[in-house]
This record gives C-alpha cells, sequence and structure tokens, in this order.
C-alpha cells in the first residue's frame, strides 16, 4: 500500500523523472519512489497555494524527532523515508540541506548571486543526486558527478519555471551580472534581447554542469546507467528547445512527452546514447 502511495506521488509529481525510473529493476525502483515521496511531499508543503507554513514545520519536526529517538513517526512517507535512510546510510546531514532549502522557500523569495542560488541547489538538488548513489550502491569516487547531475537538473528546472515560480514570487536565477531589470513577463518584454542573452548563457552554465556529471556515467552498472541517462538527456532536449526561443517560458512549461521518453530510454537500452552538446 505505501509503495502505491509513493508512486502515486512520484507519478503526479515528475513525468520525466517517472518515466525514465520505470526502467529500474523494481527493487531499486521501490527505493528511488521512497525517496522521491519524501522530498516530494516536503517540496509540496512549500509550494502549494495558499502556503501554510506551519504544515511544514510540523513535517520536519515528524522527521527530526523520529530521526533522533528512533521511534516511528506515524507518517507513512516519512517512515519508508527514514528506513530508506538507514539501510543505505545517507548521510543525515544531506538531509537536513535539503529541508534547509524548502524552508528557504518560506522565508527568502529571492536568490541574487550566484552563491545564494548554489548553496540552494545543494540542498534542494544536489543530495539528490547524493541519496540516488548510495540507492545504486555506487562507490564515493561517483559522489561529485552525482552532485552536479543534480545541480545540472535543477538549474534547467528554474530556467523552465520562471514563469510558475514569477507566480509565487520566486526567482532563483541570479541577475547580478544582468541588466535585467527583472524576470516578469513584463520586464522581459521590454528586454527581448538581453533575456534571450541572458537565457543562452545560462543554457551554456548548464552544459557545462551537465557535461561534468556525464563524465561520472562510468560509475553506474549498466543495468542502472539507463534510467539516469534517459533523464538527462529529457534535460538536454528541455534546454536545446528553451535556448532556440527563449520566450517559450512564459507561454508553456516545456517538459518531454512520455513516448519521448520511453523512447530514449529503449534507444539507451539498445546503446544509442546522446550527448548534450553546447
Amino acid at each position: 500500500m505505501v509503495h502505491e502511495q509513493h508512486e502515486q506521488i512520484f507519478r503526479a509529481g515528475s513525468k520525466t523523472y517517472y518515466f525514465s525510473s520505470r526502467f529500474f529493476p523494481k527493487r531499486v525502483r521501490d527505493d528511488v519512489y521512497a525517496l522521491y515521496g519524501f522530498v516530494r511531499v516536503a517540496d509540496n508543503l512549500v509550494d502549494d497555494q495558499p502556503v501554510d507554513p506551519e504544515q511544514f514545520y510540523a513535517f520536519r519536526r515528524r522527521y527530526e524527532e523520529s530521526l533522533r529517538t528512533g521511534e516511528p513517526s506515524g507518517d507513512r512517507i516519512i517512515d519508508a523515508f527514514l528506513e530508506l535512510q538507514q539501510r543505505k546510510q545517507f548521510d543525515p546531514a544531506w538531509t537536513e540541506a535539503f529541508l534547509n532549502s524548502m524552508q528557504h522557500d518560506l522565508v527568502s523569495p529571492s536568490c541574487d548571486t550566484l552563491d545564494e542560488t548554489l548553496t540552494y541547489i545543494y540542498g534542494s538538488a544536489e543530495v539528490i543526486g547524493l541519496f540516488m548513489a548510495r540507492i545504486m550502491d555506487l562507490p564515493e569516487e561517483s559522489f561529485p558527478a552525482a552532485s552536479m547531475l543534480g545541480r545540472a537538473m535543477q538549474y534547467i528546472n528554474f530556467i523552465r519555471d520562471i514563469s510558475e515560480d514569477n507566480d509565487l514570487g520566486r526567482r532563483y536565477l541570479p541577475l547580478a551580472d544582468t541588466t535585467l531589470r527583472g524576470l516578469t513577463e513584463r520586464d522581459v518584454l521590454e528586454q527581448k534581447e538581453e533575456f534571450a542573452r541572458f537565457i543562452r548563457k545560462e543554457i551554456a552554465r548548464y552544459q557545462g554542469w551537465q557535461e561534468q556529471a556525464a563524465a561520472g556515467y562510468r560509475y553506474i552498472p549498466r543495468r542502472y546507467r539507463v534510467p539516469i541517462m534517459t533523464a538527462a538527456d529529457m534535460y538536454c532536449w528541455t534546454a536545446r528547445k528553451i535556448a532556440s526561443e527563449p520566450l517559450i517560458v512564459f507561454r508553456e512549461q516545456v517538459k518531454p512527452s512520455k513516448s519521448r521518453i520511453l523512447k530514449k530510454g529503449i534507444a539507451h537500452i539498445m546503446g544509442v546514447a546522446l550527448r548534450c552538446r553546447r
């Protein structure tokens, strides 16, 4: 029953990750679902409108109390994650960093410098890469690449979700080195060329991080590589589509279709790889 709940949360929260994860063996897939259930519930508590901060703080307290005492929290999502954390030897500091980034959304809506953005990304995404490395039993030598993959994917999320984040009163992309007044559609339409340059520059930054992440694929056993590379390729596809027409982020949320994801996964099974070229 709890696996079904995790799968429902996962499927509702991320088409790319969900359908890519279908290529994992069931044992690993169930662990990925337990991880995603925890992080998605926490994320929803700070994103769903209207936000009730106390719900997030109560969720965090239940996790921390259960971690401290070793007693079940009574929350199936938290308890499944704690079992996974113990079994796969997640560093609790990773979970703390994740919860800190979620809490950031309640108290500080903007990141003004790249350092601020990267601090947020470490907790919101890089640690997810570390969790995944532990789930797949990868060597610690893989951890820098695993972190970088989380960073790269999150950065594309920030670019793709500019309009949605505007609605939430948030901005994750740093504007310190641009002449852009802001990232609202009104601001951008008054500075179209500058916006296009900015987006393409940030996508080039993502591509550099993605190249570093891809260098770590060699640590991933072949049976686990397909879902990881499939998800990464879909982010590369999203980046290319936005780079070709930056203003698209105000018209739609650019995401690959289920058929595109599954087709790419099958291509990887057949040994056809796609590189995320600049």
